[in-house]
């Protein structure tokens, strides 16, 4: 009885103009203020502006696609919280972690049947094993 993860709006939203200035190429979403703005009078044919209405369903909301909510987790310790919460949150090794370190929390994480959503990462194969 999962639901399905419908994501209502999967394209950022284009900030106003950002196509003809390359400082703002990238920038995120600034509402537009001006007096005479097409965008945000709403006319048609104008980009869309984000609104409350393209929010995800509340149920499925911040859901990793396996079906967990996921939290970062940078050593041992922080994994350990996870254990009563294993049906719920799977962990994310945090970027910075050490592939050492990576193999600990992987280790772990197996014998507390916590799912790792990027347990591959930075892991190689043992050359002299």
């Amino acid at each position: 009885n999962k639901k399905k993860i419908k994501k209502t709006r999967k394209k950022k939203s284009p900030r106003h103009q950002s196509d003809q200035f390359i400082r703002i190429r990238d920038s995120s979403w600034r509402k537009p203020k001006g007096i005479d703005g097409r965008v945000r009078r709403r006319f048609k044919g104008a980009l869309p502006m984000p609104s409350i209405g393209y929010g995800s369903n509340k149920k499925t909301r911040n859901i990793h696609p396996c079906g967990f909510k996921t939290v970062v987790v940078s050593n041992v310790s922080e994994l350990e919280m996870l254990m009563m919460h294993n049906r719920t949150y799977a962990a994310t090794i945090a970027h910075s972690v050490s592939s050492r370190v990576r193999r600990q929390i992987v280790e772990r994480a197996e014998q507390l049947s916590v799912k790792v959503t990027n347990a591959a990462a930075k892991l190689r194969a043992e050359e002299d094993a």
